[in-house]
């Protein structure tokens, strides 16, 4: 990260920018990754990047020489040399609570701040995965069964396996997609994986498990545009596309899917319809399973997708041959316009 020290009239006529990375969950070394992704990929002739850094204990703006200044919270401004600093733009990164679920994103409608992402209602939606699921369900997409435990719940596995069958997923319903997810093969090991993900939250999914390919599509839309990106087909020799699989490099991803024109155009239309049927905003991700080579059942919606250089949208992108840099624009401009 670049900060000018001689604060010249070529610096106050760029946007100033904050990547608000961090978070209250174990997302957050996610998070910080995808900042550093992120700082990379928007334009430095156009605009001036501050990384924050938001948890449970302070917000603060990361300074060179690893040196911090705090982020006042009545205007998300902070001082550089005695230089108050305004930020016109913030582009949230956090994956899980608060910058996925919706409450940041109402702070910063509070103090009339443009962000990237989806606004307070799609994002509280779509951090329910249950929720989500069953809202798109009843406009005709097609989701895995599953059952919703909330704390407290007594737990009858037998009822559970009977429902679903085996194997089956558990994982936290209101958090990251990363940590407390477990692949269960026999009735025994349901109670402890219940708990395990229990421990990333306060509700936990429990989905029928559906053989097939895993892909996932990622959509933007500006008021001048839409853009669905090529398929990234996911194949790994882990159980599931755990945490290692996704940031440990135990995976394949092949841009574009080895998958028909014909069911890559349908997929794709069906990311752009979900992306409307949300309200999304900014780039949001959709991850399916094509169950028997011709149906794709929808996994999860992301709204604040990973931005590592190897993440999925970055390799999506370059797939369609558009420039990372030019897409950061867009969505910015989109807010700033």
């Amino acid at each position: 990260m670049q900060i000018q020290k001689n604060y010249n009239s070529t610096y106050y006529m760029k946007k100033n920018i904050a990547i608000v990375a961090g978070g209250y969950s174990s997302e957050i070394v996610v998070s910080l990754k995808s900042a550093k992704g992120i700082e990379s990929f928007i334009d430095k002739e156009k605009y001036n990047l501050y990384i924050a850094i938001l948890t449970k204990e302070k917000w603060v703006i990361e300074l060179p020489e690893g040196k911090t200044t705090p982020i006042d919270k009545n205007d998300f401004s902070f001082y550089v040399n005695d230089n108050k600093i305004n930020i016109d733009f913030v582009y949230i990164t956090i994956h899980g609570t608060p910058g996925e679920n919706g409450l940041l994103q109402g702070y910063f409608e509070m103090i009339n701040m443009p962000y990237s992402s989806c606004g307070v209602l799609a994002s509280s939606l779509t951090f329910n995965k249950f929720v989500c699921n069953y809202y798109l369900k009843g406009f005709g997409i097609t989701v895995s069964p599953s059952v919703r435990l909330l704390k407290g719940d007594s737990i009858n596995e037998n009822e559970i396996v009977n429902q679903l069958g085996l194997p089956v997923f558990v994982k936290p319903n209101d958090g990251g997609s990363s940590f407390g997810v477990t692949k269960v093969t026999e009735i025994e090991q349901l109670n402890q994986a219940i708990q395990k993900a229990f421990s990333e939250g306060n509700e936990v999914i429990i989905e029928s498990f559906i053989s097939g390919t895993e892909v996932t599509c990622g959509c933007y839309k500006t008021k001048e545009k839409k853009v669905v990106f090529p398929l990234t087909e996911v194949v790994t020799e882990n159980e599931f596309f755990d945490f290692d699989a996704k940031y440990n490099g135990q995976s394949d991803e092949i841009t574009p899917a080895r998958i028909s024109q014909e069911l890559t155009e349908k997929i794709q239309e069906k990311t752009s319809r979900i992306y409307d049927l949300l309200g999304a905003k900014g780039i949001i991700r959709v991850d399916y399973i094509i169950r028997n080579n011709e149906e794709s059942v929808i996994l999860e919606v992301n709204t604040t997708p990973g931005m590592t250089a190897t993440s999925f949208i970055p390799q999506q992108v370059q797939a369609a041959g558009l420039d990372i840099k030019d897409v950061m624009t867009d969505i910015i401009e989109n807010e700033l316009n």
